[in-house]
């Protein structure tokens, strides 16, 4: 595991723990807005992973609105 792995487990760890809906869709556009550089910059491997964490966040940030409707504003 590299270190950017570690880091997004730690992240998501910590945002299941407050289970706050939003927070998880503000990593996943973070996730986004870090990976659009590296794409230019052609550090391929770096940017996919970060496309797929936030992936990962936008998932379960739907799956934490589905079950718990009335934390979403």
């Amino acid at each position: 595991m590299k270190l950017q792995d570690v880091l997004f487990l730690v992240t998501l760890a910590v945002l299941l723990w407050v289970r706050k809906p939003r927070l998880m869709a503000w990593a996943g556009i973070g996730s986004l807005v870090l990976a659009i550089p590296l794409f230019a910059l052609r550090i391929f491997f770096t940017a996919e992973r970060l496309t797929w964490y936030a992936a990962a966040f936008f998932g379960f940030f739907i799956l934490i609105s589905y079950f718990r409707p009335h934390t979403v504003q």
